[in-house]
């Protein structure tokens, strides 16, 4: 159960460090200048976006056999690797958007939609899909965002100034790498979860 929870949180925090909705914290951070509204609806739409995704992972579960679901697991994870190494851009559009609402709504309506696709959403599925235990993925998952997320929206500009995106970007790709050979070991039956 515990353990559910901690690779929920390791892998959406580092899937979502360059992210577009951690640039979506940036901008939010920096446009209203008032952090703790910003941080509740970045919770509140990463809670209800990611109970979404991982109910869609759960019911997935169910359809496939265990040995089956870890080649999809393996697959998804080398398509999460080689995604952390493409970094989003926020569109400009969408930046347009944000001064319409107070700093609240406008994070609440921005991360439920940029999260739509994005790969911690994905990576919530297939974190669902493996553990039987929603609410610990979910909670784990909704944890991660707030550790990439958080430090944004508080520190603004300190981490990119101090360490070069790529080099964050390539470290994130390996960690998910190393899970797709873990899942692809354990559908060989090299390992046993």
């Amino acid at each position: 159960m515990l353990e559910s929870f901690a690779v929920s949180t390791g892998i959406v925090a580092l899937a979502e460090i360059g992210d577009k909705t951690q640039l979506l914290a940036l901008v939010l951070a920096a446009r209203f200048r008032r952090p703790w509204p910003i941080i509740w609806g970045i919770v509140i739409a990463t809670l209800a976006n990611h109970f979404a995704a991982g109910a869609v992972g759960h019911w997935v579960a169910g359809l496939f056999s265990q040995t089956t679901l870890s080649w999809i697991l393996a697959a998804s994870f080398a398509a999460v690797a080689i995604w952390t190494l493409i970094p989003d851009k926020l569109d400009d559009d969408e930046e347009s958007t944000l001064k319409r609402y107070g700093p609240f709504v406008t994070t609440l309506i921005a991360f439920f939609l940029a999260e739509m696709g994005d790969k911690t959403q994905i990576a919530t599925v297939m974190l669902a899909a493996q553990y039987q235990q929603l609410s610990m993925v979910v909670a784990g998952t909704t944890l991660g965002m707030l550790i990439a997320n958080v430090p944004v929206v508080l520190a603004g500009h300190f981490a990119a100034d101090r360490l070069p995106l790529t080099l964050i970007h390539r470290l994130a790709a390996l960690c998910f790498a190393g899970l797709a050979i873990y899942a692809a070991c354990q559908a060989l039956g090299i390992v046993a979860l």
